[in-house]
């Protein structure tokens, strides 16, 4: 319940909710001295009939009835239209329930009102971008940022929501300018974002044709954030499919060293590198290396694909049942298993490895999680689809990825590659 609660918490637009609930709840508190003030004065009941509203609105706030909340609010600026602040929480109770017209309406209203402050009224064009984004109304939405921007460039909220719409239109040169403004107005780490964007830039050039440029993107991604394990695998593809193939073993052998829980990402890359070429005992070097240090199911799985090439046919046997050693529901070893007995004209044994291997169907081999907000994405991604955070998908079978490695990839893996 609570795991839950958090949820909904992290949510950005129920994050706004809760802090415009929040500044109600202490605006309530004002209201409620006004009104005892008022009532010790003698002054009319149609005040306190709006108080009254109000602070039944309030209630079925914090108790999340939005669509009462939203009845007692609206009857509350009905009898008193001078509370901005309760037009503010009905936008926001629109937004939340996917009524954007309205929300919409509301921030229109405010920001044409006379003589309003200047800091409501770009709280309001930041509420009207959100509530235009969320429409989907994604250029409309940018107009909105970019005018709170032209009033007050560092405004954060206002960068952030910029650079999340750069995003979401793929526009990666703006992405990465924003983040960097971001950067120097807040300082501390955000190599790893900017890297990203180098590495989508990168990606566009090459859906352009472009490899000179895609290289340069992957080359600077990887210059900003030496971890940016994205950077490293595309650049090592591209060397690839311009033969260039020792570059390409040295980009992808680069995940090892920063990241050994994504090896796996590069066992078949450099597989298929040493095999154009035509050696690919460097490959069975490389993979002992890493199953001597690394004990992960996906590294027995690679020595086993690669001891079934070399024909060593029990050797690959052996391979995988180690690996199910290490996680009996890795069901793409059991299939493994069963495509080599059936090779080997061992029926009845590749018959009782299937049967293992649909006992474990429903068990899925290797799965994922944000740790940001929870999300479980079907496979993975470097940028979560719910919260838009980078790098927060993690892996949630430990059993097959051991992430707490002592495998030191600067021991043997140069003397791998040569040859």
């Amino acid at each position: 319940m609570f795991r839950q609660l958090w949820q909904w918490i992290l949510a950005p637009d129920n994050q706004i909710l809760c802090l415009g609930m929040l500044s109600v709840f202490f605006l309530c508190l004002a209201l409620r001295f006004l009104a005892l003030f008022r009532k010790e004065k003698g002054m009319g009941n149609l005040a306190g009939r709006g108080d009254d509203a109000f602070f039944k609105g309030i209630q079925y706030l914090l108790s999340n009835d939005r669509d009462h909340a939203i009845e007692e609010f609206t009857k509350s600026v009905q009898v008193n239209s001078d509370t901005i602040e309760t037009y503010v929480t009905l936008g926001n109770l629109y937004r939340s329930k996917g009524d954007i017209e309205r929300a919409i309406r509301i921030r229109q209203t405010i920001i044409l009102r006379p003589n309003i402050d200047e800091g409501f009224k770009l709280s309001a064009l930041l509420d009207l971008g959100r509530d235009y984004r969320k429409g989907g109304f994604l250029d409309r939405a940018l107009e909105t940022f970019l005018n709170v921007l032209k009033k007050e460039p560092q405004n954060l909220a206002a960068l952030g929501e910029v650079e999340k719409i750069y995003e979401e239109m793929k526009d990666w040169e703006n992405a990465f300018a924003v983040r960097q403004k971001i950067s120097k107005l807040t300082g501390g780490n955000h190599e790893h974002i900017l890297a990203h964007h180098q590495t989508e830039l990168g990606k566009r050039f090459l859906e352009q044709g472009d490899s000179g440029k895609a290289s340069n993107s992957f080359q600077t991604a990887i210059s900003i954030y030496r971890d940016c394990v994205d950077a490293y695998l595309h650049l090592g593809d591209l060397y690839f499919d311009s033969q260039d193939y020792k570059k390409a073993i040295t980009a992808w052998k680069m995940v090892v060293e920063v990241a050994p829980r994504f090896t796996f990402l590069a066992y078949r890359r450099l597989e298929g590198a040493y095999s154009k070429m035509q050696n690919l005992k460097p490959v069975e070097d490389f993979l002992k290396e890493c199953a001597q240090f690394n004990s992960d199911a996906f590294t027995r799985l690679a020595l086993a694909r690669y001891r079934y090439n070399e024909k060593d046919y029990d050797g690959a046997l052996k391979e995988l049942e180690s690996a199910l050693d290490i996680d009996p529901t890795f069901w793409e070893a059991r299939r493994f298993i069963g495509e080599i007995l059936l090779s080997n004209d061992r029926k009845e044994e590749a018959l009782e490895a299937y049967r293992e291997l649909i006992a474990h169907l429903n068990v899925p081999y290797l799965e994922f999680r944000c740790s940001n907000c929870g999300f479980s994405p079907l496979d993975l991604q470097w940028q979560c689809p719910q919260c838009k955070k980078w790098d927060s998908i993690n892996f949630i079978n430990s059993k097959i990825l051991d992430s707490s490695s002592q495998f030191n990839p600067k021991r043997g893996l140069t003397e791998a590659s040569k040859g």
